[in-house]
C-alpha cells in the first residue's frame, strides 16, 4: 500500500546518484517549458561563470593594482569586476525569475493531473485509502516536488558548474595547494554517502507521519457534529496530540541528522581551507606563489567549499523528493478497475428505459467472500416503478451500485434498453440516471450551485421551476440572500429534511431517464413529504423508477415491489398480491408498523 509506513520498507544500501533518476517521471512535466529551462539553464551557466570570474578580478586588483602601484590597472582591474557584477546581477534575476516559475507551473500541471486521476478512480480504490493521506500527495508531496524543481535541482547545478570550474582553476592557480584541499575530499564524500542513507528514511517517515496528521484532521472535522454530540473533544485533543507528536519527533530526527550531515561537511571543508591558508601563506612569504594567486585561489576554494557544502544539503532535498515523487507517482499509475472498453457501445439515440439485470453475482473488493447479489435477475419494463424492500444487506443499495457502474459484477450483465451497460462508458451510463440519495452531499457553495450540480448549464429560471418541483423553493427564499446564500461545508446550514429537497430538485432539474430513489423522503415531515411527493409523482411519469424506501406510502405506489433476502430475490409483485402470499413482506410491513407506533 502507498500509505504504508517507511519503518516496513527495505530500506536501499547506500546513497545512489540513481535517486536523481527516479525523478525522472517529471520530465513529461517539463517538456512542455522547454524554452524557458533553456533560458534558466542559460542564466545558470552565466551565473556560475560569473562568479567564478570574480576570483580573476580579485587576482588582478592585487597583482596587477595593488602589487604594481598602478592606478591605471587597477581602474581597469575594478571595472572589469564591476561588469561581472553586474551580469551576474542580471543573470541571477533570470534564474530566479525562471526557475521559480517553472517550479510553481509543474506543481500546478501535477496537482491537476493527480486530482484528475483521483477522478477516474473506483469507488473500491476509496474504500482502501484514506482520503486525508491522498490529501497530503496532493499538497505536501506536491510542494516538496516543488522544491526540488524550482530549487533544490537549480541550484544543484549552478553548484556542479562552480565546483567544477572552481576546481580546475584551483588546480590552474596552485597545485600544490589544491593536493591539500582533496585530501578532505574522501571524507566528506563518506560523510554524505552514509548520513543521506539516514535521511532519506526518515524523510519517508516523516511525510507518512503527516499524511497521518492529514488523515485524522480530515476524519475528526468531517464527522464534527459526532464529536461534539459524543463529548469527545478532549479525546481528540489527546489522539491528535498524539499524532503530531509522532510527526514532530520523525521530522526532528531528520532534521538532526540533515543539520549533522551540514555542520559536519561544513567544519572538514573549513578545516580543510585553514591548513591550505597556512601553507599558501609559507609560500607567499617564500616567493613562490603572489599575493593575487594566494587571494584568488582562497577565493575558489572557498566558493568551491560552499558548493560541496550547497551540493550536500541539496542531496537531502533530492531524497525527499524521490520520496514524493515514489508516492504520487505510485497514485497516477492506480488503474481504475471500470475502465471503458476500446470499442465502447452507445445507447439507442431514444431511451426508453428497459432494464435488465442477467445472473448478476457479486461481492464488495473489501469483502470478496461475501455475496451481497447472488445469481439475480429482474427484468424491468420502460416506465416501470420498482419498489427493492429487504433486510439491511440484503443488497438494495447494491443493485443502485452496480446499475450506477461504481462497480461492476464478478458475474452476469447489466442492459438498458438491450445495451450492455458493461460495454459502454460509464459516463454515457450515468447520464441517463439520477439519483435522490438517502444522505445527500451538498457542496459548499450556494442553491443555484447545488442544484444544478448534475446541469451545469441550467438557467435560474430552470433551476427554480425544479426547486419549487421538490418543495425546496419556499425555505430557499426565507434564506438570508435566498437562492445566492452560501450553505456552509457539506451543507451544514441545513436541516436534513432541506438537503434532501435540494437533492430531489437537483434530480429533477436533470430531467434522467431513469430515476433511484434511495429514502428519498425519509428525512421529511407528513406536511413536507406530501409536497416533495407530488413533486416526485410528476418526475416519475413515463420514466423507470427504482426506489429503495421504509416508508408505506412509497412503497405502495410502486408498480412492482422486490423482496429481497440475502443477495436473492424472494418475491415479486404489487403490495396487495405480496400481502397475502410473502411471509416475509408480512414481517417487513409488521416491522414498519411497529416502527411508526
Amino acid at each position: 500500500s502507498p500509505d504504508s509506513s517507511a519503518d516496513s520498507a527495505p530500506p536501499r544500501p547506500k546513497f545512489s546518484f540513481r535517486d536523481v533518476l527516479r525523478l525522472h517521471p517529471l520530465a513529461e512535466y517539463l517538456k512542455p517549458y522547454r524554452r524557458a529551462i533553456a533560458g534558466a539553464l542559460i542564466a545558470i551557466i552565466v551565473s556560475a561563470s560569473t562568479t567564478l570570474a570574480l576570483g580573476q578580478g580579485l587576482r588582478a586588483v592585487i597583482d596587477k593594482g595593488f602589487a604594481t602601484g598602478s592606478q591605471d590597472l587597477l581602474d581597469e582591474a575594478l571595472i572589469f569586476m564591476l561588469a561581472v557584477v553586474i551580469i551576474m546581477s542580471v543573470a541571477s534575476f533570470s534564474r530566479y525569475y525562471l526557475i521559480s516559475w517553472i517550479g510553481e507551473r509543474v506543481v500546478a500541471d501535477l496537482r491537476q493531473a493527480v486530482y484528475a486521476h483521483l477522478l477516474t478512480l473506483s469507488l473500491s480504490f476509496y474504500e482502501r485509502e484514506k482520503v486525508g493521506s491522498l490529501l497530503s500527495r496532493l499538497t505536501t508531496d506536491t510542494s516538496l516536488v516543488q522544491t526540488v524543481v524550482g530549487s533544490a535541482v537549480p541550484i544543484a547545478l549552478r553548484n556542479l558548474i562552480i565546483m567544477i570550474g572552481g576546481t580546475t582553476l584551483l588546480v590552474y592557480t596552485s597545485p600544490k595547494l589544491t593536493g591539500v584541499v582533496a585530501a578532505f575530499v574522501p571524507i566528506i564524500l563518506i560523510q554524505v554517502f552514509v548520513l543521506a542513507r539516514r535521511v532519506r528514511k526518515l524523510s519517508r517517515q516523516s511525510q507518512d507521519r503527516v499524511a497521518d496528521v492529514g488523515a485524522y484532521t480530515d476524519e475528526s472535522l468531517h464527522a464534527i457534529s459526532t464529536v461534539y454530540a459524543f463529548n469527545h473533544e478532549e479525546a481528540d485533543k489527546t489522539a491528535f496530540h498524539q499524532v503530531t507528536e509522532g510527526a514532530f519527533s520523525t521530522a526532528i530526527s531528520r532534521i538532526r541528522v540533515r543539520a549533522f550531515l551540514s555542520s559536519s561537511v561544513i567544519f572538514m571543508v573549513f578545516l580543510g581551507i585553514t591548513i591550505m591558508l597556512w601553507i599558501g601563506a609559507n609560500d607567499v612569504f617564500e616567493g613562490t606563489l603572489s599575493g593575487g594567486e594566494l587571494a584568488s585561489f582562497v577565493f575558489y576554494a572557498l566558493i568551491t567549499a560552499g558548493a560541496v557544502a550547497a551540493l550536500s544539503d541539496v542531496m537531502g532535498d533530492i531524497n525527499r523528493a524521490t520520496g514524493s515523487v515514489d508516492r504520487i507517482f505510485e497514485l497516477l499509475e492506480e488503474v481504475p478497475e471500470i475502465n471503458p472498453p476500446v470499442k465502447p457501445q452507445k445507447f439507442p439515440a431514444k431511451i426508453k428505459g428497459a432494464i435488465e439485470f442477467e445472473d448478476l453475482t457479486f461481492a464488495y473488493p473489501s469483502r470478496p467472500k461475501e455475496k451481497i447479489l447472488d445469481n439475480f435477475s429482474l427484468q424491468i419494463k420502460p416506465g416501470e416503478k420498482i419498489a427493492f424492500v429487504g433486510h439491511s444487506g440484503a443488497g438494495k443499495t447494491t443493485i443502485f451500485n452496480l446499475l450506477l457502474r461504481f462497480y461492476d459484477p464478478q458475474y452476469g450483465d447489466i442492459q438498458i434498453d438491450k445495451t450492455s451497460i458493461l460495454k459502454t462508458r460509464p459516463r454515457d451510463t450515468r447520464a441517463l440516471i439520477g439519483i435522490v440519495p438517502q444522505d445527500p452531499v451538498i457542496f459548499s457553495g450556494n442553491a443555484y450551485d447545488n442544484i444544478s450540480y448534475g446541469h451545469p448549464s441550467a438557467t435560474h429560471q430552470e433551476i427554480e421551476k425544479a426547486a419549487k418541483a421538490a418543495a425546496a423553493d419556499e425555505f430557499i427564499q426565507n434564506l438570508p440572500e435566498g437562492y445566492n446564500t452560501f450553505l456552509g461545508q457539506k451543507g451544514v446550514r441545513l436541516s436534513g429534511g432541506q438537503k434532501q429537497r435540494l437533492a430531489i430538485a437537483r434530480a429533477i432539474l436533470m430531467d434522467p431517464c431513469i430515476l433511484l430513489l434511495d429514502e428519498a423522503t425519509s428525512a421529511l415531515d407528513a406536511t413536507n413529504e406530501a409536497l416533495v411527493q407530488k413533486g416526485l409523482e410528476n418526475l416519475m411519469k413515463n420514466r423507470t423508477t427504482l426506489i429503495i424506501s421504509h416508508r408505506m406510502s412509497t412503497i405502495q405506489q410502486a408498480d412492482k415491489i422486490v423482496v429481497l433476502n440475502q443477495g436473492k430475490i424472494e418475491a415479486v409483485g404489487p403490495h396487495g398480491q405480496l400481502i397475502k402470499s410473502s411471509k416475509s413482506y408480512q414481517a417487513f410491513i409488521k416491522q414498519q408498523a411497529t416502527k411508526k407506533n
